[in-house]
């Protein structure tokens, strides 16, 4: 087939997602685990951070003084912004002070508040998706927090009590926000201070937490007894990304292993699903990759998180490749090698253009199901970039009846010549050995108004639609 009638071909496949969609209904419960917070969004000029060095007596040349990234003081807020101000760089600092959060609270605000945490997000994910009852873990729930949860009968959380009840309804009084300042910029802002002129060479964000309970994972007592007794098809795992080995991260990631086994023993039957998240501390990272993933029945991953995972599976020069070239056939070796090492059942991955799932023949979902979930997903994932959020069922399907990504085509082509199948690119089905490929282009939106959250948005719809 040309390459012009390879996307009309997956325009058909991509007509059924309204059917596959409507399916998701049949889904009785599932549950989000562990992390759910506040994005508190704030975009900041040069002027502004000019204006808060000047209030806190900073120079520039304290401002460059770096000492340690973890957040002592309001000051330290500052040079966190200024660094990556200066550099068009991303990162995150953290803290559990509650008088920086108060610093950041008086001296920052926002401008808009939204659902942070992959628990969180996949949460009103599913809810919209119109699974009969989601059940998302918060270890904290105030008023705030209950505000970022769709307004939705079928989405429930725990009560200061331990009891079930409408998430966005519920207010733990007692509870303390867990707010994460997203601090973004722009490209060729300008920073005047002590003379000088510092020009933002790139746009990006600098993130400043205050999560003290997700940052030590504690868990809710009353998610946990409630899934102890209840039959879920769906468990999302998320949020060990943010422990760290010098915080007895180890330790505490340990604890959760007998929580996870006792809710499959429970449910034999549900699909336990881990999403895998950027992961800094690779004690952690190894951690993770070896007490939980041999838990899960799924995992999911982008190319930066497969890469990492590499660095600890002893497959280095693997990982170094898929930096240098991070296209379809680099990453389906990774993440081969991923699921042969871990023995996880069915590994996703979401690169840009291109959905892969490899998985074991066998699996409750077979490749042709889990293909029409992933069209799904890419469906409304791109739908959520195009209007910039899917807190209603009529912006599921935004993007349907949209092209396919040529960029994610051309990729499906690369791996269907490297595996040697021609009928790949048509079809999205392929074996290799032992193992069922389903490969998806998917849609991409040119200018969209928000990529916070897809991965999971990808991973948690892909596996909801498709059993």
């Amino acid at each position: 087939m040309t390459h012009a009638e390879l996307k009309a071909e997956w325009l058909k496949k991509y007509q059924e997602v309204p059917q596959t969609l409507a399916r998701v209904a049949e889904v009785k419960a599932a549950a989000t685990a562990f992390n759910t917070n506040i994005d508190a969004v704030l975009k900041i000029s040069g002027k502004r951070i000019a204006e808060l060095m000047k209030a806190e007596n900073l120079s520039l040349t304290e401002a460059r003084d770096i000492r340690q990234t973890k957040l002592l003081s309001g000051v330290d807020v500052i040079k966190g912004i200024v660094k990556c101000f200066e550099r068009g760089i991303a990162e995150e600092w953290l803290t559990e002070d509650k008088d920086v959060y108060q610093w950041m609270a008086d001296n920052l605000g926002y401008d808009r508040l939204q659902m942070g945490g992959q628990g969180g997000i996949v949460a009103n994910a599913l809810a919209v998706a119109g699974v009969q009852k989601v059940y998302a873990h918060t270890n904290s729930l105030p008023k705030l927090q209950a505000q970022q949860f769709l307004d939705r009968d079928n989405l429930l959380s725990f009560d200061e009590n331990g009891r079930p009840a409408k998430a966005a309804a519920v207010d733990r009084k007692d509870d303390v926000p867990l707010i994460h300042w997203i601090i973004e910029f722009d490209k060729g802002d300008i920073l005047e201070a002590d003379g000088e002129k510092i020009v933002c060479p790139k746009s990006n964000r600098f993130i400043a937490t205050y999560d003290p309970l997700n940052l030590n994972l504690v868990i809710d007592d009353g998610f946990v007894k409630y899934l102890q007794n209840e039959e879920m098809q769906y468990i999302v795992l998320s949020g060990y990304h943010a422990l760290t080995a010098s915080s007895n991260g180890v330790a505490l990631l340990e604890k959760s292993v007998p929580v996870i086994k006792s809710w499959k023993q429970r449910c034999p039957q549900s699909i336990l699903h881990l999403e895998i998240a950027s992961t800094q501390d690779i004690e952690v990272r190894r951690a993770i990759v070896e007490k939980i993933a041999p838990l899960c029945d799924s995992i999911g991953v982008n190319e930066r998180e497969a890469i990492d995972i590499l660095e600890v599976i002893g497959e280095k020069d693997l990982a170094c490749r898929c930096e240098e070239n991070t296209d379809s056939v680099n990453l389906f070796e990774a993440i081969l090698r991923i699921k042969r090492k871990l023995g996880v059942p069915r590994v996703q991955l979401h690169m840009f253009g291109l959905y892969l799932t490899l998985q074991s023949p066998g699996f409750v979902i077979t490749p042709e199901a889990n293909l029409r979930g992933m069209s799904v997903a890419a469906t409304v994932a791109a739908s959520k970039a195009g209007t910039g959020n899917i807190n209603k069922a009529e912006n599921l399907l935004w993007a349907q009846g949209r092209e396919v990504s040529d960029v994610g085509l051309t990729e499906l082509e690369s791996l269907a010549a490297y595996l040697h199948d021609e009928r790949l690119p048509a079809t999205g089905l392929s074996r290799y050995d032992d193992i069922d490929i389903i490969a998806l282009p998917t849609i991409l939106v040119e200018k969209p108004l928000t990529l916070v959250g897809m991965g999971d948005t990808i991973s948690s719809i892909s596996l909801i639609s498709s059993r």
